[in-house]
Formats: structure tokens, C-alpha cells, sequence
């Protein structure tokens, strides 16, 4: 018998943790015991009513990513992934000590990396992938500009970045992480008061919103490509649609959590082609800032919202096995 979940849940704007029967994984499914989960931007957006699940995912559970062990298993599920160590991205309810996600959607938990880690390792380097190679395919020797570079995706995406090839200036609101942003394997690391000294930018991966992308347009290169995954500063942007035609620009935008399981298998298992041998060596990790247990989420969230961070915050769900 399956044991009962303890699960955050926002009630009325609210987080309270509450017990919850352990849902069954069906077919293609497999029920992982989660060992830690990342808080992220759509935590917080989700707990406002301003981010709702896609259809599918728990109503009121939050928690895009998890990582934990596989307990039980669908139908048509390999074998092969019973008692393994596994992170994934999800739809919704990862804050919980259990969670059903799609067998297609596993990433194996290199034995070198904690849990911690692990929690933290999905939407942060899948969401950077997904828009540096498949969306911006920046290439060796471009000049890649990360705007809210000392977050959980931006550390994500100067370390991808670099392993491309490309040229990586870090943009940060302030300086104190600039030397860890160098250490990631940013070329430069500057504030958003300083975009104004950047020239022949080929790839902006743009976190921050207009407050940045109004500074850097002017620095583009031709057909430099934009790519929009966070509005934290705003969603409205003066852009010279001029420029736009002239240097014959693409800005694009993107997020993970609606699209379709299929698309997130897609993005998934491109991900860990190019990435799991390098996290598996330790070439690329997961900076974490903080860690909470379930019972302190309401802290979590609050450490989440606070300026100032270096990598990911982090739940930790229960002990698990390493």
C-alpha cells in the first residue's frame, strides 16, 4: 500500500503543507519519492493566482522540477527505472513527498551529484538548453549575453553557453557574484547599468525583462537572435521595429511548463544527450543558495523573493537515500 503524500498546497495565497492519498502512476507513468524540489519564479507567480497548472497537473500543488527515486511504475514502463535516482521538469505539485511524472520526461541522477543538486538541476539547464540550442542555436565563437545571470537558469545558461564556444558576458542587477559568474564560465560579468559598453551581441537570453532588453537592443548584431523566457522586471518592451527590419533581427519567447508531454520528452531527451555526461563528470553543477524543508516553505519562498541570490532554493522533501 502506497504511502499518504504531504504536499504544499496555496490555499487562498497561502502555503500549507497537507496530507494528500499517493496517486497511482498510469500507463507510461512512474510515482517518484521526491527527495528535493526547486522553487522558481512560477511558484511565486502560481501562489499570486497569476500562473495556473497546465490541464493535468495538481490544482493547487506548486513545484516545476523534483528530483527523488522511482517507487513504482505504470504500464509499458522499462523495468529498468524501478529504485533508480532520477530529477525531472513537471507540470505542477513537485513540492510534495511524492509525485507521478511521465517515464519519458527521467533524467538518471549521476551518483556524484547530492540531492540538492539533483532538485534543482531540470528547469534551470532544460530551460536553458531548450533556448540556446534549439531555439537561439548559438554557435561557437557568438557572443551569448544572459541577462539575470546569477539566477538558477542564468547559471544554467553561462555554463551551456560555454560549452558551445561562445563568448559569455553575465548580466546582473549587482556585482557581489560577479566572480562566481566568472568561475561558471562567463568571458565578462557586468551590471545592467554597465550593457551600454556591449557591442556585436549575436544571442541575448533575456530573464529580466524590458529593464535590460530596452539597454541591449541597441547592441545587437545582425540577425542576432532574442530569446524571451522571463519578465520579471515587466512584459511591456519599447522595441525600434526599424532595427528589427533592418538587421534583420528574431525575438522569440518561450516556456516549458504548458507544452505538450510530447514536446517536453522532445526537449528532455535533447538536454540530456548533450548534458549528462558533463554533469556526471562535474564539468557543469547546480550553485545552490539555500535549502528548506517542507515544513519552512513559506521561508523558502520568502528567500526565493529576495534580491541578492546565487543559484537555486531548494526543498528538501524528506532525506532519501544519497
Amino acid at each position: 500500500m502506497l504511502p499518504d503524500v504531504r504536499s504544499v498546497v496555496i490555499d487562498d495565497g497561502n502555503l500549507q503543507l497537507r496530507e494528500r492519498p499517493t496517486p497511482e502512476p498510469g500507463p507510461g507513468d512512474v510515482l517518484v519519492q521526491v527527495a528535493a524540489a526547486g522553487v522558481n519564479a512560477a511558484d511565486l507567480l502560481q501562489r499570486r493566482g497569476l500562473y495556473p497548472p497546465p490541464p493535468g497537473a495538481p490544482a493547487d500543488v506548486p513545484g516545476l522540477e523534483l528530483a527523488g527515486v522511482v517507487i513504482a511504475r505504470g504500464d509499458g514502463v522499462d523495468v529498468g527505472w524501478d529504485g533508480r535516482r532520477v530529477c525531472a521538469i513537471v507540470g505542477g505539485g513537485g513540492q510534495s513527498t511524492h509525485a507521478v511524472v511521465p517515464a519519458e520526461h527521467l533524467i538518471p541522477v549521476p551518483t556524484s551529484a547530492g540531492w540538492d543538486e539533483a532538485g534543482g538541476f531540470a528547469e534551470a539547464f532544460l530551460t536553458a538548453h531548450d533556448a540556446l540550442v534549439s531555439q537561439a542555436r548559438v554557435a561557437s565563437g557568438e557572443h551569448v549575453v544572459v541577462s539575470g545571470a546569477a539566477g538558477g537558469v542564468g547559471s544554467a545558461a553561462i555554463q551551456i553557453a560555454h560549452r558551445l564556444g561562445a563568448h559569455v558576458s553575465a548580466v546582473t542587477r549587482g556585482r557581489e557574484h560577479h566572480g562566481a559568474l566568472l568561475s561558471l564560465g562567463a568571458d565578462r560579468a557586468l551590471t545592467v547599468d554597465d550593457v551600454d559598453s556591449l557591442s556585436a551581441v549575436d544571442v541575448v537570453l533575456e530573464l529580466v525583462g524590458p529593464i535590460h532588453l530596452e539597454r541591449v537592443m541597441p547592441r545587437l548584431a545582425p540577425r542576432a537572435r532574442v530569446v524571451v523566457i522571463g519578465i520579471g522586471s515587466g512584459a511591456e518592451a519599447r522595441v525600434d521595429l526599424r532595427r528589427v527590419m533592418a538587421q534583420r533581427l528574431t525575438i522569440t519567447g518561450s516556456t516549458l511548463r504548458a507544452r505538450p508531454r510530447e514536446e517536453k520528452a522532445v526537449v528532455t531527451a535533447r538536454a540530456t544527450a548533450d548534458l549528462w555526461e558533463a554533469w556526471n563528470a562535474g564539468a557543469i553543477h547546480v550553485p545552490v543558495e539555500s535549502r528548506f524543508s517542507l515544513d519552512d516553505v513559506t521561508e523558502a519562498y520568502e528567500a526565493f523573493a529576495r534580491p541578492g541570490k546565487f543559484g537555486k532554493v531548494i526543498l528538501r522533501a524528506g532525506p532519501g537515500p544519497r
